[in-house]
């Protein structure tokens, strides 16, 4: 749980937020902007290492865990039980894999858009006739695809 304080008492006395950010992390609240989290270098470092070995650990499970981990992803993420089986191992090894890198790289809208594109698949999948009119081979060229921007 984070400290609240205003950017004016992070101007007037350094000091004292320093002194509150040794004992956990502070929020420094703006009038013109979105909050900063003010954490010490030490801690967040430590919660990085922790994030990765947690990551590691989870995709070496998954990719072992063959359907099991299928049917534990489908009760976190319950529209996964409507992509096909095979899109669900795909999924498993597609999570597993982001999750380890959203923490190697300490980025995890990769994790979040990897999320955001099997979401969207499973809700195609979810609707029949879009299924189908989706998967139907495409008969005719339409011609050359114009460049993005009109140019």
């Amino acid at each position: 749980m984070a400290t609240d304080v205003q950017w004016s008492e992070l101007q007037r006395d350094p000091r004292r937020v320093a002194a509150l950010a040794d004992r956990g992390d502070v929020r420094v609240r703006r009038r013109d902007g979105v909050a900063l989290l003010l954490v010490r270098e030490d801690r967040a470092e430590a919660a990085a290492d922790g994030a990765l070995a947690a990551a590691r650990a989870l995709r070496a499970a998954l990719l072992r865990m063959d359907d099991a981990a299928h049917e534990a992803l489908t009760g976190e993420f319950p529209w996964v039980g409507l992509l096909p089986i095979d899109d669900r191992r795909r999924f498993t090894g597609d999570f597993a894999r982001a999750v380890q890198a959203s923490a190697e790289l300490g980025r995890w809208d990769v994790l979040s858009q990897l999320l955001v594109e099997w979401r969207a698949t499973a809700a195609i999948h979810a609707d029949p006739g879009l299924t189908a009119e989706l998967s139907r081979p495409v008969g005719d060229d339409l011609g050359p695809v114009p460049a993005p921007g009109g140019s």
